[in-house]
C-alpha cells in the first residue's frame, strides 16, 4: 500500500469513527474550495458519504476555476477541450466538521482533487500550498503559521448592508469602536456560540477584539506548525461565521470593503521558521532577527506586487488598499510598523516573527498562506537582501506601489517572473481567467452611483 492509500485509508477509518459517534448526522456535506476560495460539492445522504470515502466520490476538474458567480470560464479548456471531465476527490485527513447552526445537524467532509491517474490536480489551491509545504521540508524547515481574520456583522434585513442593531440596546451601532469591551459583550451570545463551532471543528481560535468598524470584529487563530492545518482552518472559520450569524439573525461579510468610509476587513498572516528540533530560525536573541528571516523578508518584498491578485482577488479589494486607509499601499517592511505592508512584531525574541499584512479577508486563505510561504522560499533559496527597514508612515515616503486597481494586479500575476516558481501554470493561467471574466462584468456593469452622477449633468 502506497503512503498515499495508507492515508486515506486511516482517514476513512478515523470518519466511520466519527460517524458512529455521531448517530444523528443523517447528510454530510462533501466539499472542495475553488480559486475564490468558495467551498463547492455536494451534499450526501450518510451511507453515500461513507461510500464516497473509498474513492467513489468525483467531481467535475472546471467547478475548481468557477467565476464568483459559480459560471464557467468561457473557453476554459477543462471544461470545452476535455469535455469538462471528472477529477476524483480524495479526503484531505481532515476530521469530519460538525455544523450544528443548520435546521438539522450535519457535517462537512473537506476533499481536495486529483486526477483519474491518481495525481495531485495542479489547478487545486489546496494542492498548491501543500507543494510549497513540501519544499520547505526538503530544506528541514516547518512554517508555523497563525492568521488573523476580520469581518462585519451586518444587518441582512437592510437593502443594503447596515451596520447591525445592538442584542441589548436595539439600537443600530453608528460609531467605530476599537477595543470596545460594550461591543463585544453585546455579541456575547455569537461570539460564545463561535468560539463553541471553532472548538467543535478543531480550529485554534485566540483572542476576539472589536475592531475599528461598527460592528466589525477580529478573530485570531493560534500559531500551528502545519500551513495546510491554518488555511484549512481559516476557510472553515470563515463559513462557521457565516452560518452561525444568521442563526442569531445577522449576517456576516468577509467583503474586504463593505463601507466605502469605514475600515476595511483584513486578513494578516504570522510566520516563522522552526527546525527539525523546534528551534526558531528568525531568533537571533535580539529585535533584528536573523539572516535567514532577512532573506525572507527580501523574497516577500520581491513577489509582492506580483502576487498581489492572490491578496486583493475581487473588484471590492481596491477599495481597502487605498492611502492612509490602514491597509498596506506600497512594497516596503519594517519594525513595530503597522503602515508597511511586512512588519516584524516586538515583543520577547523567542517569538520573532514576520506579518504579511496586505491580504483581505476576502482573499483564498491557501492562495494567501502559498504565496505568503512561496515568495519568502524564493528569497531564502536566493539569499534576497531586503532594503532597509523604513521608519515613520510609509503612505507620506516615495515607494514602489502596490497594483492599486484589479487590471493592473491580473496583468503583474500573468507576467510575473516569479509567480511559476510559487504556482503552476495550470494555476497561474486559471486565475488569470476567472479573474479576467469577472473584470469584465463588473465593467459592463453601471452603477445607481453612476446615474445619480451623470444622467442629467454630462
Amino acid at each position: 500500500m502506497t503512503v498515499q492509500n495508507e492515508t486515506q485509508a486511516v482517514a476513512a477509518t478515523n470518519i466511520r469513527s466519527w460517524l458512529l459517534e455521531h448517530p444523528e448526522i443523517e447528510s454530510v456535506f462533501v466539499c472542495v474550495c475553488d480559486l475564490n476560495g468558495t467551498m463547492r460539492g455536494k451534499r450526501l445522504p450518510i451511507e453515500k458519504a461513507r461510500a464516497s470515502l473509498d474513492g467513489g466520490l468525483r467531481m467535475p476538474l472546471s467547478i475548481l476555476s468557477m467565476d464568483v458567480w459559480g459560471e464557467d470560464i468561457e473557453n476554459n479548456e477543462l471544461v470545452f477541450e476535455t469535455g469538462d471531465s471528472d477529477g476524483i476527490c480524495e479526503h484531505t485527513g481532515r476530521p469530519l466538521v460538525l455544523i450544528n447552526w443548520t435546521s438539522q445537524p450535519s457535517a462537512l467532509a473537506m476533499f481536495w482533487m486529483h486526477t483519474d491517474d491518481g495525481k495531485p490536480f495542479l489547478g487545486d489551491p489546496r494542492h498548491a500550498l501543500a507543494n510549497i509545504v513540501d519544499r520547505y521540508k526538503a530544506l528541514g524547515l516547518t512554517p508555523v503559521v497563525a492568521t488573523e481574520l476580520e469581518f462585519y456583522l451586518c444587518d441582512p434585513s437592510e437593502e443594503r448592508p447596515q451596520p447591525p442593531r445592538s442584542p441589548v440596546t436595539g439600537k443600530r451601532l453608528d460609531s467605530d469602536g476599537a477595543l470596545s469591551l460594550d461591543e463585544l459583550q453585546h455579541f456575547d451570545s455569537f461570539l460564545n456560540d463561535v468560539y463553541q463551532a471553532c472548538h467543535e471543528q478543531g480550529i485554534p481560535a485566540d483572542a476576539a477584539i472589536s475592531e475599528n468598524g461598527a460592528g466589525q470584529f477580529e478573530i485570531n487563530m493560534m500559531h500551528v506548525n502545519d500551513p495546510l492545518q491554518a488555511a484549512d482552518d481559516a476557510v472553515l472559520f470563515k463559513r462557521l461565521v457565516r452560518g452561525i450569524a444568521r442563526k442569531h439573525g445577522l449576517a456576516a461579510t468577509f467583503m474586504a470593503k463593505p463601507y466605502g468610509e469605514r475600515s476595511g476587513s483584513g486578513f494578516h498572516v504570522h510566520f516563522s521558521l522552526v527546525d527539525e528540533n523546534g528551534v526558531n530560525l528568525f531568533d537571533n536573541g535580539g529585535e533584528e532577527g536573523t539572516p535567514l528571516m532577512l532573506n525572507a523578508v527580501a523574497g516577500l518584498l520581491e513577489t509582492m506586487q506580483e502576487n498581489t491578485l492572490t491578496f486583493a482577488p475581487h473588484e471590492n479589494s481596491y477599495r481597502r488598499l487605498l492611502p492612509g486607509a490602514h491597509a498596506p499601499t506600497s512594497v516596503a517592511w519594517g519594525y513595530e510598523n503597522r503602515t508597511a505592508a511586512i512588519r516584524i512584531p516586538g515583543g520577547n525574541h523567542k517569538a520573532r516573527r514576520i506579518e504579511h499584512r496586505v491580504a483581505g479577508a476576502d482573499a483564498n486563505p491557501y492562495l494567501v498562506v502559498g504565496s505568503i510561504l512561496g515568495g519568502a522560499l524564493i528569497g531564502i533559496e536566493e539569499k534576497m537582501e531586503p532594503a532597509k527597514p523604513i521608519e515613520g508612515d510609509a503612505y507620506s515616503l516615495k515607494l514602489d506601489n502596490l497594483p492599486l486597481d484589479w487590471a493592473t494586479a491580473i496583468q503583474a500575476f500573468n507576467r510575473g517572473k516569479h509567480v511559476q516558481n510559487i504556482f503552476s501554470k495550470r494555476l497561474q493561467t486559471m486565475l488569470v481567467e476567472c479573474k479576467t471574466q469577472e473584470l469584465k462584468r463588473f465593467a459592463r456593469h453601471v452603477t445607481d452611483f453612476e446615474f445619480h452622477s451623470y444622467l442629467e449633468t454630462v
